[in-house]
C-alpha cells in the first residue's frame, strides 16, 4: 500500500511558482519590445542617411556641372538674352530654363540682372537637381549658384501627389 504524502501548502506554492514566471516573461517581453523598437529605430535612422547622401551627391554633381558650363563653356554670359542654350550634365542634355523657379533672361525687365532654374536629371534619372544661376549685373562680375539636389527622380519631386523625398542644397559664389 503506498502511502500518500500531504505538502504544507501545497497549492499556493504552485500559485508562486505561476507567478514569478508570469513575471519573468513579462520582463522578457519589455526587453525584446525595447530591443525590436531600437533596432527599427536604427534601421530608420541609417536608411535616412544613405537618402541624405544621394541629394547631397546630385547637388553637388548639378552646381559642379553648372559651374563648368559657366567657367569653362561661358554658357551663362549675361548678354546670352536671346537663347541661353542647353545644359550637358550626366549624359543628357537640358534647356537652361526648364526648371521651377525663376527665368529672367529673355525679357525686357531683366536687363539687369540674368536668373535661369534648371532641372537636371542625373543619375540614369532616378535623382534630380534644380540649379539656380543668378548673375546680378554685368558689372560686378559675380556670379551665385544654387543647387538642390534630390534623392528621387524628377518625376516624383514634379509630381503634385506629396511624395516623400530628402533634399540637400549648396551654393557657391565667384
Amino acid at each position: 500500500m503506498a502511502m500518500k504524502t500531504k505538502h504544507k501548502n501545497g497549492p499556493v506554492s504552485r500559485g508562486f511558482t505561476l507567478l514569478i514566471a508570469l513575471i519573468f516573461m513579462s520582463v522578457m517581453l519589455t526587453m525584446g519590445l525595447a530591443l525590436g523598437s531600437l533596432g527599427y529605430k536604427q534601421q530608420v535612422l541609417a536608411s535616412s542617411a544613405v537618402e541624405s547622401q544621394y541629394a547631397f551627391y546630385a547637388a553637388d554633381a548639378a552646381l559642379e556641372c553648372a559651374l563648368y558650363a559657366d567657367q569653362q563653356q561661358n554658357l551663362f554670359a549675361f548678354n546670352n538674352y536671346s537663347s541661353p542654350g542647353a545644359l550637358a550634365c550626366d549624359g543628357s542634355m537640358t534647356t537652361i530654363g526648364s526648371g521651377p523657379g525663376p527665368n529672367c533672361y529673355d525679357q525686357p525687365s531683366c536687363l539687369s540682372e540674368w536668373v535661369s532654374s534648371t532641372r537636371l536629371s542625373l543619375d540614369s534619372g532616378k535623382r534630380c537637381a534644380d540649379v539656380t544661376v543668378y548673375k546680378p549685373s554685368s558689372s560686378t562680375n559675380t556670379t551665385y549658384l544654387f543647387s538642390q539636389g534630390y534623392d528621387v527622380s524628377c518625376s516624383t519631386v514634379a509630381s503634385p501627389g506629396g511624395a516623400r523625398f530628402v533634399s540637400r542644397g549648396l551654393s557657391a559664389h565667384y
